[in-house]
């Protein structure tokens, strides 16, 4: 049954829809494909790695991508019991449904289903009858509800999860019985049918390029094609792609909350201490002072130019988080081939600020811990300088005509551009009450 979120349910890398990928038309399921049911020897549930991993959920149209919300997958495993939790948000939090599933660890024969949302939750048992019960928020009596299938089946939260399972390999095909309830207990089984499964690579923004399968799935009740993409190696979800109606598709993007390229965690209480209960002082001057050697000879009128009153300075403690992240970046960037890894929110919380106070670039931080702490600023000042320049050539010329020794004829002049300082330095504070004076200077 194909359950469309009502959502409403990176990056410098180009989003690209997988539908001009699809096969335009996918013919019914052919006699020849298996039907994998749970327990069947293609389940292979090894392959399922507990944890959570986050989709952002995107409406396209037109090549015009609108972030509809959120959902998480979560799968934990106690004992011979295995839980899967589905939990979509939309974007602006008035929304939600959370799928939570339990199944054999082994075999991924359903044993229960309970579904949250606004208005109603449902409760399912898979026994033989399966029974279970609506509720109603808004009060109205409870619904009983006994059902006997007339066949075996996979709970339909969990078939995603179990496509992963799969032994999937070119061409590989099969039938997945699925079961959803949606208030008729005569329709509540039908077939999702893997037609088509293809090589891909997939490009992430944060970890480069993954060998992965491309699977076509046809959702046989409605006729909807989901598009999968599933690693070959760790065989997670990079992506699905479903149909949402009047030629939009709804994809579904893994946010890899597993890329942890940093070690090092950032402690923010700590680290929000170490602006505010010492009794360090940093006192300091910012100032960009030239010194622009080149062919013409530049040379800079007004050296030292004071960072104007009113201008922003900042002080951040260093760590080995920020120390880490930094080295990092260094050699995301000499590689040239992923995007540098973004700071940790909570840094920003911590960076303290104070402004120049007068004309001359003078600025003051209190209430300091013993520490290594980073000072940075920017402002922009006129650059004004002098230089000379060859203007012509001096010949010593014999009666006959022959140039006997030739010197160059220099000219001065002066000019003014506009010019950025961004200025960045390490200060540290040994014992509690030290006071540091600095000087802050963009040596051009």
């Amino acid at each position: 049954m194909v359950i469309f979120v009502p959502i409403l349910e990176k990056e410098d890398f180009m989003r690209t829809t997988l539908k001009s990928l699809c096969l335009l038309v996918l013919p019914l399921a052919s006699f020849a494909q298996k039907t994998v049911l749970p327990g069947h020897p293609d389940v292979n549930t090894s392959r399922l790695k507990p944890g959570k991993s986050l989709y952002t959920i995107y409406y396209v149209k037109d090549q015009t991508w609108t972030k509809k919300g959120t959902y998480t997958h979560e799968i934990t495993v106690s004992g011979n019991e295995l839980k899967f939790v589905a939990d979509y948000t939309d974007e602006a939090g008035k929304w939600f449904r959370k799928r939570t599933s339990v199944a054999d660890a082994k075999t991924l024969s359903p044993v229960s289903y309970k579904s949250e949302g606004l208005k109603n939750t449902l409760d399912l048992n898979f026994g033989n009858p399966i029974t279970g019960k609506y509720r109603y928020t808004n009060g109205d009596k409870d619904k009983q509800i006994t059902i006997r299938p007339t066949a075996k089946f996979v709970d339909f939260n969990v078939s995603e999860i179990l496509f992963t399972t799969l032994p999937l390999d070119v061409g590989y095909k099969a039938i997945i019985p699925e079961f959803y309830y949606n208030n008729s207990p005569d329709s509540v089984l039908s077939n999702y049918v893997i037609k088509d499964v293809k090589s891909y690579i997939q490009r992430s923004p944060k970890t480069g390029n993954h060998e992965s399968w491309l699977v076509n799935v046809l959702e046989e009740e409605s006729g909807a094609i989901y598009t999968y993409i599933i690693d070959k190696k760790d065989h997670r979800i990079w992506q699905r792609e479903m149909p949402a109606g009047k030629g939009t598709i709804e994809i579904c993007v893994n946010e890899e909350l597993d890329y942890q390229p940093i070690e090092a965690r950032f402690d923010k209480d700590e680290n929000l201490r170490r602006t505010e209960k010492g009794n360090g002082v940093i006192t300091g001057t910012a100032f960009a002072r030239d010194h622009n050697g080149s062919k013409l000879q530049v040379v800079n009128i007004q050296r030292a130019q004071f960072a104007p009153k009113g201008t922003v300075v900042s002080i951040l403690p260093n760590s080995a988080y920020i120390e880490e992240w930094k080295e990092v970046n260094r050699k995301i960037r000499k590689r040239g081939k992923l995007p540098e890894v973004p700071l940790d929110p909570n840094v920003a919380a911590c960076i303290k600020k104070t402004t120049v106070y007068d004309d001359k670039g003078h600025f003051e931080f209190t209430n300091l811990m013993p520490g290594e702490y980073i000072l940075f600023t920017t402002f922009g000042y006129t650059h004004r300088y002098s230089y000379s320049y060859q203007s012509g050539t001096s010949n010593l010329v014999h009666p006959s005509g022959a140039v006997l020794s030739s010197g160059p004829i220099y000219s001065s002049g002066s000019g003014a551009t506009g010019a950025t300082a961004e200025i960045e330095m390490k200060v540290t504070i040994r014992k509690d009450g030290d006071k540091v004076d600095v000087n802050l200077k963009d040596v051009r």
